[in-house]
């Protein structure tokens, strides 16, 4: 290339060209922009990839068979059709304040990724300095001209970096990523609140029901006693069935108050987690309702884009996937462009002369050359939180495949027990039932009684919990499956529509 067209290409004009500075640097500017807007084109860092997981190809259970349909599907109101803790759930999804947390947390976020997207444009800005004295010129002491006299500076700026490598992408990147976290996250804490709600309105069904059993526990046991002492007036009998049967009835007793303390604890549970003050709560009496015949699980994969928790994880690992080229752009230089315009005057006479209009056009460049390391110390630092949230998002994972396979296997071990508990508490209905009648005879002592009698109160209160555990159990599983996945906040909040037979799209999704 001879030297004319090198000239003819070069982006900084010679000094005999015969344009003036700011002609000069305009030209630089103008010529440079499109190379900017060129390499603009890349980013530097590693773009994301989601990592392999081993996902087994169904849950380890009672059967180990892939299935297509889920019991995450169902929305929450539908799990156990009980219009009170329907009720209960939408209270607390409306008022509960680490949701409302949750939801501030959500919009913190956001605005991050507002403030990120503004490095994309320029930033404009203005500055006024007007003054008056002697001897100075704003603010500053100058030598004369002398006397008192007015002056005025009025510019408007505006600066730009151009994204040469990537740097304000990837923390655009970053930003969108810690976004979805905190969208999945927030997902989570109604996943949750639905789950603790539920969970603490049938412990609390299970302890009334409890209650229920000992008020009438005690009633017999009452009645025992009042029978033992008459025989044992009539000479029938002896002190020590009288003492054993005012035993068990004191003991019966004792448990009612114990009973009506968590129960009372239980309210207030639910009650905070509704955002109300300790209260009472309503409830039907003796009503647990019907358990899910079917609770199919689906296949392990979809829990990696279902469950918040799992979904939050992974966005995690994208924004520290993008802090990795964030910090790789650190290396390579820095360019800014730059102008302002306005007016210097002094005195302040001459502002409307074409003689005081100020302006520039400038460009930066900067970059490192000797950090002690420190550069390199900063993107080691971006791949080791990278490979955390890796290793983060693989427990997440697996912790979720034992949480549904956990689940399962309780609620078939649950039905087991609740079926021979069911023989128990029958048996020895049967026994008391043989027993009365035969004391009634005077053919077996009243100790046969109490024995029978603690031994049904003994059972019934067994299987009243086991009863309890296969609905709390239930709960974890449509929880441990990313229960309500398909559903909008709209539909979360309302409960009286139908989820979306497919993905929602991006506009449905909160």
């Amino acid at each position: 290339m001879n030297s004319s067209s090198a000239r003819k290409f070069s982006l900084w004009p010679s000094v005999s060209s015969g344009l003036s500075l700011s002609q000069k640097i305009g030209r630089v500017t103008y010529a440079a922009f499109p190379v900017f807007l060129f390499l603009s084109g890349c980013a530097v860092g590693p773009n994301y990839k989601r990592p392999n997981v081993a996902a087994p190809p169904a849950f380890r259970g009672p059967s180990e068979t892939a299935q297509q349909a889920s019991f995450a599907d169902l929305p929450w109101w539908e799990i156990f059709h009980d219009e009170t803790l329907t009720g209960l759930i939408k209270t607390a999804l409306a008022n509960n304040y680490d949701l409302a947390a949750a939801v501030a947390r959500v919009e913190q976020a956001n605005q991050v990724a507002a403030l990120a997207r503004s490095q994309y444009f320029p930033t404009l800005g203005y500055a006024i300095y007007p003054s008056y004295g002697h001897n100075q010129f704003i603010y500053s002491p100058i030598a004369p001209p002398s006397g008192a006299q007015g002056f005025l500076m009025a510019i408007a700026r505006a600066s730009w970096e151009p994204d040469l490598w990537g740097r304000i992408r990837r923390t655009n990147e970053g930003a969108r990523a810690q976004l979805l976290a905190t969208e999945e996250v927030r997902r989570g804490v109604m996943l949750t609140l639905v789950s603790n709600v539920s969970q603490a309105y049938f412990e609390l069904l299970g302890l009334r029901l409890q209650l229920d059993i000992a008020n009438e526990s005690k009633q017999s046991f009452t009645t025992t006693l009042t029978l033992v002492t008459q025989r044992v007036h009539e000479g029938l009998g002896n002190e020590v069935q009288t003492s054993r049967a005012a035993s068990d009835l004191a003991s019966a007793s004792s448990s009612i108050p114990e009973l009506e303390r968590q129960i009372a604890l239980k309210e207030n549970q639910i009650s905070l987690l509704m955002g109300k003050n300790p209260g009472p709560i309503d409830t039907k009496p003796k009503f647990l309702g019907e358990v899910p015949p079917e609770v199919p699980a689906g296949l392990p994969s979809t829990l990696l884009e279902r469950r918040p928790d799992i979904l939050a994880a992974e966005a995690a690992m994208k924004s520290a996937n993008a802090q990795i080229g964030v910090a790789q752009a650190a290396y390579f230089p820095s360019i800014g462009l730059s102008t302002f315009f306005g007016k210097l005057s002094t005195p302040l006479e001459r502002l409307t002369s074409g003689q005081t209009n100020a302006w520039s056009l400038a460009m930066s460049v900067s970059g490192p050359i000797f950090t002690a390391g420190a550069t390199t110390a900063q993107k080691r630092q971006a791949i080791a939180s990278w490979e955390q949230t890796k290793a983060q998002y693989n427990q997440t994972a697996l912790s979720a495949f034992r949480d549904v396979s956990d689940a399962l296997i309780t609620r078939e071990k649950l039905d087991t027990i609740r079926v021979e508990q069911a023989k128990v508490v029958q048996s020895n209905e049967d026994a008391v039932r043989l027993v009365s009648m035969r004391f009634t005879n005077g053919t077996v002592g009243g100790l046969d009684v109490l024995e029978s009698k603690q031994r049904l109160y003994s059972a019934q209160l067994a299987i009243s919990q086991t009863e309890i555990n296969r609905r709390l159990i239930i709960i974890q599983l449509y929880r441990a499956l990313g229960g309500g996945w398909n559903l909008t906040d709209a539909q979360w909040m309302a409960a009286n529509s139908s989820p979306p037979s497919q993905n929602p799209s991006p506009a449905n999704k909160p």
